[in-house]
């Protein structure tokens, strides 16, 4: 078992480049754009000034004061949460509110956690757990009433599934 994720690979496209961007603001305290120039292309994104200001705008990204004083990139309506001493407390927060009444069933199958929901909704819920920082996990399918979602090893997998479990219990 490894301690780090695979990492991952993004086509040069346009969607890649802003997701990458959402995924960099979301995890980390970025002070400027030329600290997410390079964060970026670390990542093999090259990117222009004017361009990652038109990225920005178009994402909703905006400078907001932190807890500590610090200047930092937030998305949307996350204004110091983005840097939270605890992301996974947010993170459940989040998760709970929304998916509390969608999760029918959890089930941790080697690197993989098999989540069930009502009929139709399998593909929010995804969405929902898609757009959410969570260590471990690398991405979702959905169906129409399951979703599989990828971790990056078995010993995730058995973490997230309980985590999961735990979180949509609290509602």
């Amino acid at each position: 078992m490894t301690d780090q994720m695979p990492a991952l690979q993004r086509p040069a496209t346009r969607a890649a480049r802003l997701s990458a961007i959402e995924q960099a603001l979301l995890t980390r305290i970025v002070t400027s754009q030329s600290q997410l120039s390079q964060i970026l292309a670390n990542q093999g994104i090259e990117v222009t000034q004017a361009t990652l200001s038109r990225d920005l705008d178009e994402i909703h990204a905006t400078k907001t004061r932190l807890a500590d004083g610090t200047v930092a990139y937030a998305l949307g309506k996350q204004p110091e949460e983005a840097a939270s001493a605890n992301p996974d407390a947010k993170t459940e927060q989040q998760m709970n509110r929304v998916l509390s009444g969608l999760v029918t069933s959890v089930a941790a199958a080697r690197n993989l956690v098999v989540v069930h929901t009502p009929s139709g909704a399998a593909q929010y819920v995804a969405s929902v757990v898609d757009k959410q920082p969570i260590d471990g996990v690398l991405g979702t399918i959905a169906g129409d009433d399951t979703v599989m979602v990828i971790c990056a090893d078995d010993d995730y997998a058995k973490r997230r599934a309980q985590w999961l479990l735990d979180v949509v219990s609290k509602g």
